[in-house]
């Protein structure tokens, strides 16, 4: 039935001026903007919508964007350059930088303003 459809994801913010900025100055993505929403634009085409929910946004308590990169050691190391704070879960193997090497792909975990959880993922 939807096997055609060009589907997309989406998740809320409590503020879109600030998504916007740090989805376009921080992680340097394509964001367009149509009657008070966010679209960011990813790599291979893809799209997410991001919406506002003002003061009843509640972050996600899972990842809602995964960023498969080639190197996730420089991927942590730009980030954090930018100023943005790599998360760390009790229980995981995180080295130094806070990159998870405790079995799968190396992954880092971080959020944006809004609370949302993102990572990068080595590919």
């Amino acid at each position: 039935m939807f096997r055609d459809a060009p589907a997309f994801s989406g998740f809320s913010v409590d503020d879109t001026d600030t998504a916007r900025t740090f989805y376009t100055e921080v992680l340097g993505l394509d964001v367009a903007e149509e009657h008070g929403m966010l679209t960011l634009h990813l790599g291979g085409g893809g799209t997410v919508l991001v919406y506002p929910k003002g003061e009843a946004h509640r972050p996600a308590t899972f990842t809602v964007l995964n960023f498969p990169v080639a190197d996730v050691e420089a991927a942590v190391d730009a980030l954090t350059a930018r100023g943005v704070e790599i998360l760390r879960y009790p229980g995981m193997e995180h080295d130094e930088r806070g990159i998870m090497r405790g079995g799968g792909p190396l992954i880092a975990w971080f959020s944006d303003p809004a609370g949302n959880v993102l990572s990068v993922l080595e590919s």
